[in-house]
């Protein structure tokens, strides 16, 4: 252990003493009450240079946060889909050019026929969320919502602008996977990413790992004005199709579900390892799991636009986000391929410097992409390189 992490009794773990600024920052949002408990990762060429956790797993802070403690990653669950859907096409099982319906025929339906693979991992497929009515308990039924995706027509014509998939972005490439193979997108992942890796990574996580969870704390309330947005729009039907509070996750349904947009259960080390498939350009400990070739297609062609859900201009690549100046300039030039869960936590892959990054944390912050924390602990990473 580093001198900087055995510092204090907070934080455990291990550091290089080059990410003594990272770990200052984190100790100091742990002391300040910014954090309540949470963990920072590291990968330099997929070797873990920082993996420390620290803080609290309870309100009431009775139970500290462990080396194995797990919560709901929210939107960082989305880059595990995402590699779910990349592994098809590598494997030649998915086209990212081919229709959504030559694998999935009945999301073919109500004039989705012309919806391509590519759309869906782009979030510009036309189908960012479910037609109402539709409940939060409607959505932890997987197959079924699925098919309700499916039958419905879409809200903008497909590749025309990205329009985040809020929640039905996991359910989408379930739909997709379950075509293909036979299988859910959670058995999917478990057994052909999470646990080849040796990743502590769940979409669908068994009652016997409950004790681990730290439920998140929930956030302030979104900064979204419902009242300004028409109801026809994508934004308003996004997030009200279903209205989904934090509270939700705490729930052994949500938990068992696999909600590939939301309801992915890990901490940063799992994120991280995980998401290292894209820094390593396929490669991790000498293992190679995806060809540089389908790694590449993630920074080819993206959908660049003010997004339709969240009304800010941002750039989608194959699976995940890329840079953009205007809103996400905090995320370094190159090749970074990247997302953010609701509340703060965050992960980056950086392909051009081997640089992998996560950040999972139980208190919430306000805003859909990475919070200020996040942000500051992204700038303390490159700092220290």
């Amino acid at each position: 252990m580093s001198n900087s992490v055995a510092s204090t009794v907070a934080v455990d773990g291990d550091a290089d003493p080059r990410f003594a600024g990272l770990l200052d920052a984190f100790r100091q949002n742990l002391a300040t009450g910014e954090e309540l408990g949470g963990s920072l990762c590291v990968l330099v060429d997929g070797r873990p240079v920082v993996d420390v956790w620290g803080g609290w797993s309870d309100p009431d802070r009775s139970r500290p946060w462990e080396r194995d403690t797990l919560t709901n990653v929210w939107s960082l669950s989305k880059t595990v889909s995402s590699l779910a859907a990349l592994l098809l096409i590598d494997r030649g099982e998915l086209d990212p050019d081919a229709p959504v319906a030559a694998y999935w025929p009945e999301f073919g339906a109500a004039g989705k026929d012309g919806v391509l693979v590519r759309h869906v991992l782009t979030h510009s497929s036309g189908v960012s969320g479910w037609d109402q009515p539709v409940s939060a308990e409607d959505i932890i039924d997987v197959d079924a919502a699925a098919d309700r995706l499916a039958a419905q027509a879409p809200w903008w014509p497909a590749g025309a602008a990205s329009g985040y998939h809020l929640l039905d972005y996991g359910h989408l490439i379930h739909g997709l996977v379950r075509a293909v193979t036979g299988r859910g997108l959670g058995e999917f992942v478990r057994t052909e990413l999470a646990e080849p890796l040796s990743a502590d990574f769940w979409l669908g996580l068994p009652e016997s790992e409950d004790s681990r969870v730290s439920d998140v704390v929930p956030p302030p309330p979104l900064d979204v004005d419902l009242s300004a947005m028409p109801p026809e729009s994508p934004a308003f039907r996004s997030f009200t199709g279903p209205v989904v509070g934090a509270e939700i996750t705490w729930t052994r349904a949500w938990r068992a579900a696999g909600i590939g947009g939301a309801g992915g259960q890990g901490n940063a080390r799992s994120v991280a390892r995980l998401n290292a498939l894209i820094t390593g350009r396929g490669e991790i400990d000498g293992r190679r799991m995806l060809s540089p070739e389908a790694v590449d297609l993630v920074f080819g062609a993206p959908v660049e636009g003010v997004d339709l859900v969240l009304g800010i201009p941002l750039r989608w690549g194959l699976g995940w986000g890329l840079r953009h100046p205007l809103t996400t300039s905090y995320i370094p030039e190159g090749r970074v391929a990247f997302w953010g869960g609701w509340g703060g936590s965050v992960v980056t892959a950086d392909v051009d410097r081997g640089v992998t990054f996560a950040y999972v944390m139980n208190r919430m912050s306000e805003g859909i992409l990475t919070s200020e924390r996040g942000r500051t602990y992204i700038r303390a990473v490159y700092d220290a390189l």
